[in-house]
């Protein structure tokens, strides 16, 4: 096994006390944990709590419906109640219309979709294209370079899926624009989350604005932030944070960086706060803790921390690598933040030490600087951090409670690159690769893997899970992946 660098200890019994005294919650601890309602599911760790999806599919195999989305994005699928909510950047063309909607379900019992167009005029939108094979070594584009295609206009749509049978149940196009700058080849134009309070459904574009809805699909508000000038043409894509009556966006580029919060029932601006920052693609994390909301931040330069009500600042630490991408997960009062573009970083920050500049302080527990992710964010399940090297199918799992590493870098064979980040349930961890390819392990201290699985599609947008469904967002498709029973002899 390997250890932990440990940068600093402290007494079990006062960790104990602590761990009693100032629990912390997550943003939607107070929310039903059998829904998938934001990035990276109910408690923001990427665990579904109650659920119990399948660990085998294919697509003749427990697939319950499978829908074919128009456009593309990689924000993952949000769940509540019969809805599923999907945000889409379709290119609009010229011409007649065409099919913008269809159902293509096989499965043993037979659900027929009969999903209308989003649109209903006569002004056709364009499908994503179908997946494409992963290159090969040797065949990979620069980095950084931009789409090959020219800038075209899109329409920036939200939409709601029945979760029953995927037929469409509404969608709105928010906004009608050609962007104003490039974009990595391998990033989408729609790839934030939508989040939804069961009240109210808010759709990120980044450029584009922020959009609410209530759960009809009328909209009720919209903010226009500005234009993101981002180096290279990585694109955006960070998702918003919602915690009571709050969101909280993140705003890094190369312009003026901020952090703002908005009145989730109205938009109007609470508070904003200047950050030397340059881009971060990290979703904010909105943790409780001693009787008060922190909003925790990533950052190449410096990570923060925020009073959610005010904006003040709580505490601030070194920075993490270029382009933070990952999200921060929580537990018992210790935050793990990590990056790996360029560097590789990993901190636990305790939050019960963590006031001012904590560069120094005994609030930084420990530092791993090996093997951590570039685009996946991590997985904390019972005590077990599991993270990826960069893109790859390169996995370590930590205990965080005892400081050891249970296994890793341990290879994930029948993987290539992954984007998707992990997500967990029913005692087991689920890997989704870009090329169609996944893989099923228990969560456990032992490396076990439970099943192999491919789907006909490629995949950059993370799972949710709910109940025992599993929803996979591939580039054309989106699947509901259910245990069948076999039919009746």
């Amino acid at each position: 096994m390997r250890k932990f660098f440990l940068l600093a200890l402290f007494p079990v019994a006062v960790g104990l006390i602590l761990l009693y005294l100032s629990l912390g919650t997550l943003a939607f601890g107070g929310v039903d944990e059998h829904y998938w309602p934001q990035w990276r599911g109910p408690n923001f760790d990427g665990v579904a709590p109650s659920a119990n999806p399948p660990i085998e599919w294919s697509e003749t195999k427990n697939i319950a419906w499978k829908v074919e989305i128009p456009g593309n994005g990689f924000g993952t699928p949000v769940v509540w109640e019969d809805n599923i909510f999907i945000l889409s950047a379709v290119p609009v063309t010229n011409g007649g219309p065409s099919e913008t909607f269809s159902s293509v379900a096989r499965h043993s019992h037979a659900l027929e979709s009969t999903a209308k167009s989003p649109r209903e005029d006569n002004t056709a939108i364009a499908l994503a294209p179908p997946a494409q094979p992963m290159k090969q070594r040797g065949q990979r584009r620069r980095r950084g370079q931009r789409e090959a295609e020219p800038l075209r206009a899109m329409d920036f749509t939200v939409m709601a899926l029945s979760r029953t049978d995927g037929t469409l149940i509404w969608s709105d196009v928010a906004r009608h624009e050609t962007p104003h700058e490039g974009k990595q080849v391998n990033n989408s134009w729609a790839s934030s989350s939508a989040i939804t309070d069961g009240e109210h459904v808010f759709a990120f574009f980044g450029s584009r604005g922020l959009y609410a809805y209530d759960m009809e699909g009328n909209p009720q508000w919209n903010v226009d932030l500005g234009d993101m000038r981002i180096r290279n043409g990585f694109g955006e894509g960070t998702s918003p944070a919602l915690h009571g009556d709050t969101l909280v966006v993140v705003w890094d580029h190369q312009g003026d960086s901020f952090i703002v919060a908005l009145d989730k029932n109205t938009g109007r601006e609470l508070w904003r706060q200047s950050r030397d920052e340059p881009e971060s693609w990290a979703t904010p994390l909105v943790v409780e803790f001693d009787g008060r909301a922190q909003v925790i931040t990533a950052g190449e330069n410096r990570t923060y921390s925020y009073y959610l009500e005010t904006g003040e600042l709580v505490w601030e630490g070194p920075g993490l690598t270029v382009n933070p991408i990952p999200s921060p997960v929580e537990a018992d009062g210790v935050v793990y933040m990590t990056s790996g573009y360029r560097g590789e970083a990993l901190r636990a920050v305790r939050l019960a030490d963590a006031r001012g500049d904590i560069s120094d302080s005994p609030a930084i527990l420990w530092e791993y600087n090996h093997d951590t992710p570039y685009v996946p964010s991590p997985l904390l399940y019972d005590g077990i951090l599991y993270f990826l090297k960069s893109n790859s199918p390169i996995l370590t799992a930590f205990d965080v409670a005892s400081g050891e590493a249970y296994y890793g870098p341990q290879r994930l064979d029948g993987l290539q690159e992954i984007y998707s980040s992990p997500v967990g349930a029913a005692d087991r961890v689920y890997f989704l690769g870009r090329d169609g390819a996944a893989l099923v392990i228990s969560n456990a201290g032992e490396f076990e893997v439970l099943a192999r699985n491919s789907l006909d599609d490629g995949f950059e947008a993370s799972p949710a899970i709910v109940g025992d469904e599993l929803y996979l967002r591939g580039r054309r498709f989106l699947y509901r992946v259910q245990e069948i029973g076999q039919p009746d002899s």
